[in-house]
């Protein structure tokens, strides 16, 4: 009896490539074109090529000449993103609210994020960034609706990210982001881009704390919290 035979796994070079490649890419060449380790020219050539790129391997023939050339790279192994949270998890209420109403409103810098943060955007422009903010809880929802105006949310290069939403003439990008790690804090996007853009996409170079560090503090806040009574 002749058994099945199975198929092995492509080799990584061989991944078809993600817009999340093609944007490590183009950060990367971006990068060696401010520190001078490419022309204008050879910036530009190199960047179209990206844009018409299908595989991982053809990505990485780009910047295989350029420092850093395989941070990130498509070899590593990606864990699967924990499921959304279930309905009740996260509370209906919001830990923070940015709201910009024909004006411009920033969160950023050295922040805790909650379970839950609402954006919204009436003629006006919001900024989340979390690059360096505390996640305390590995799942955040941030809700984002934008009305003739935009809401820019960046996040750390080495958490996951997933967004759900539209637009009605508007545009509505998440770019999906996956970590290494499975215990990395996970955000998703919700919302709806009227007239208007919602986006949310990693900010290169920037890392969420480290995981123990974060559970440390949780600890020693409720310790504190116990010898005080």
């Amino acid at each position: 009896m002749d058994l099945p035979q199975q198929t092995a796994p492509a080799p990584a070079a061989e991944l078809r490539a993600s817009d999340a490649d093609r944007d490590r890419v183009a950060d990367l060449l971006r990068e060696a074109l401010a520190e001078g380790r490419l022309t204008a020219d050879e910036h530009a050539e190199r960047v179209d090529g990206v844009l018409h790129a299908k595989t991982v391997g053809e990505l990485e023939v780009f910047i295989r000449d350029l420092p850093g050339a395989h941070r990130g790279s498509g070899a590593a192994a990606y864990t699967p993103v924990p499921p959304r949270p279930a309905p009740g998890t996260i509370p209906a209420e919001a830990d923070a609210n940015v709201v910009a109403v024909f004006s411009s409103a920033v969160r950023r810098g050295r922040w805790r994020a909650g379970r839950r943060l609402h954006a919204y955007a009436v003629f006006g422009s919001v900024e989340i960034d979390l690059s360096e903010a505390l996640f305390e809880y590995q799942q955040v929802v941030v809700k984002a609706v934008s009305v003739f105006g935009d809401v820019r949310i960046r996040v750390p290069e080495n958490i996951s990210l997933r967004g759900t939403g539209g637009g009605v003439l508007g545009s509505f990008e998440v770019s999906p982001l996956d970590s290494v790690d499975p215990g990395a804090p996970v955000v998703y996007v919700d919302g709806w881009a009227v007239l208007g853009s919602v986006e949310a996409r990693p900010r290169r170079g920037k890392v969420v704390a480290d995981i123990l560090e974060r559970v440390q503090d949780k600890v020693d806040r409720k310790l504190r919290k116990h010898l005080g009574r």
